[in-house]
């Protein structure tokens, strides 16, 4: 038996930054992971953006200290993650688009985000060459940016292993020993372990971890796909989000890499549920017709590869995170919505200080993303 003070499953965008700062904290922590290394499940699919700019209280408060924590983690540790402050901006063309997000605007201000609303011409500042037909304008934050995943991933895995936490690859979790709704003793197809607390940040398979405990976890991802092209000279620097739908898409967005390659990724219209990753033929012609169509001056860009990913999705849209109704040292971590990359960090620091600390200062994130809660609600900019 492996005895642990608290044990995450899951070594991905949630897992291994919330075991750094739980070690940080006094915790003696163990990562299971059924992969061979970090950030090989959802992590490797993100495309690194990490914008605050959400219609969420909660995920804005987090979001926020995710890009306080990545902004800072190569002056403070020493790691480059490239780290680029592009800022988000939603170009709009359309009536409806620019209402919704004009509306959201005071409860972002609110929250003391830097985003206002910009007229055409500044758009066509910030993205040179983008189609002025019909734009409105847009709203802009500067302040949101993008990071590498895998370079995120590997800084916090080193900083967990120096702070302490030990990481059990190619270990999947099958089964759990319970007593009296509490797990005793969690077993991987290798070995068996025990902890205080068990933490199931397992992205898209959170739902399968529940299901061993007999506990339905709402969450079912589907998958969309991403694109990178070939490097070129700098020639713009915000992550644009056309929020139009298309034939069979949703919105689609883009920016430019500190390499200088163009990372796009488009939302599927329907959702394609299920955990398959294979890219299909459908969406490197769907999104290239958009994104030339939007900004010319891609035309002669060649791409380099694509790739697919899961979104593990709630009914509402919001991560789920809490104490699990029925199994009492279970505690979830899960169904981020596409937002993980952008949400780990921050959510790390502040679980490390409710779990270890029992600070209570974080309670409205609590409240507003609780297990417990009655999905009703919608993200408004997923």
């Amino acid at each position: 038996m492996n005895n642990y003070d608290i044990i995450i499953i899951g070594a991905g965008s949630v897992g291994v930054p919330l075991s750094y700062y739980l070690a940080e904290a006094g915790a003696d922590v163990a990562v299971l992971e059924k992969n061979c290394s970090v950030g090989r499940g959802q992590n490797r699919a993100a495309i690194g953006g990490i914008r605050a700019t959400h219609s969420n209280p909660a995920k804005i408060k987090i979001s926020q200290k995710t890009i306080d924590i990545v902004s800072r983690i190569d002056v403070e540790y020493g790691f480059d993650v490239d780290w680029y402050r592009g800022g988000y901006l939603f170009a709009v063309y359309t009536e409806k688009h620019e209402n919704d997000l004009r509306d959201l605007l005071e409860l972002q201000k609110h929250y003391k985000l830097n985003i206002d609303w910009i007229p055409p011409s500044r758009v066509e500042k910030l993205v040179p060459g983008i189609n002025s037909s019909g734009l409105r304008g847009g709203t802009y934050s500067p302040e949101d940016g993008s990071a590498s995943p895998l370079k995120v991933a590997d800084a916090f895995y080193k900083l967990a292993l120096d702070a302490g936490v030990d990481f059990h690859f190619k270990e999947e979790v099958h089964k759990f020993e319970t007593n009296s709704n509490k797990i005793k003793t969690v077993f991987t197809d290798k070995n068996k372990y025990s902890g205080d607390l068990i933490i199931n940040a397992a992205g898209g398979n959170a739902r399968d971890i529940g299901e061993l405990l007999d506990t339905d976890i709402p969450v079912f991802p589907d998958s969309h796909e991403g694109g990178i092209t070939e490097p070129v000279q700098r020639f713009f620097d915000p992550m644009v989000i056309d929020l139009r739908e298309g034939n069979i898409s949703a919105n689609y967005y883009f920016y430019q890499n500190v390499e200088g390659q163009i990372v796009f990724c488009m939302t599927p219209k329907p959702k394609i549920p299920g955990k398959d990753t294979n890219c299909t033929s459908k969406f490197l012609p769907e999104v290239i017709r958009r994104m030339v169509n939007l900004y010319p001056r891609l035309r002669n860009i060649r791409v380099r590869r694509t790739w697919r990913g899961l979104y593990p999705m709630t009914p509402d849209g919001f991560p789920i995170i809490g104490y699990d109704p029925k199994i009492e040292n279970m505690f979830l971590t899960v169904g981020m919505c596409g937002h993980g990359f952008m949400l780990g960090p921050g959510l790390g620091e502040i679980l490390s200080e409710v779990l270890i600390d029992g600070d209570h200062k974080h309670d409205d994130i609590l409240q507003e993303l609780s297990p417990e809660r009655d999905f009703s609600g919608m993200e408004k900019l997923e």
